[in-house]
């Protein structure tokens, strides 16, 4: 743990309260510790919310991240608060989601990324926004989202 503190990881260890936005929000990108390696990691967020930007009123979404690193890896629960500070936040489903794949991108710089933001119905219409970087590596093991279209009670 101490050899992870020292690189510059501020929230493990630590306690840590929920930014008040996602722009405040800080990520923190430990070392890699498989470098040179292609392995995809996967972060799910179930219960995602955020602000409709004309009502105001929450949306939901199921939200999946898979990456392959490189030279470092985002940490879990700076990740978690990320995540969580957009429920204060106002964004369309299309700028929240395809946003977060790209802050991680800009800071983290991965091989790899993508990201399927599954929206829950608001007015009867669920949306479904994916982003990624381009190709996955070619001998990298990609799993589905596992993510069902969205079928209410049917």
């Amino acid at each position: 743990m101490t050899d992870v503190l020292q690189s510059g990881v501020m929230h493990l260890g630590q306690m840590s309260c929920l930014p008040d936005s996602p722009e405040a929000a800080v990520l923190d990108y430990p070392p890699n510790p498989q470098p040179g390696t292609d392995y995809l990691i996967r972060f799910v967020c179930p219960e995602f919310t955020s602000l409709c930007p004309v009502t105001g009123q929450p949306d939901f979404a199921h939200i999946v991240i898979d990456y392959v690193p490189d030279e470092t890896i985002v940490e879990s629960k700076a990740l978690k608060l990320f995540l969580g500070s957009f429920r204060n936040h106002a964004g369309f489903h299309e700028a929240v989601t395809v946003g977060i794949g790209l802050r991680l991108v800009s800071e983290m710089a991965p091989r790899w990324l993508r990201i399927g933001g599954y929206w829950y119905p608001r007015g009867g219409i669920p949306i479904d926004v994916f982003w990624q970087t381009g190709a996955p590596p070619a001998a990298l093991w990609l799993p589905d989202q596992g993510v069902p279209t969205y079928r209410g009670r049917g």
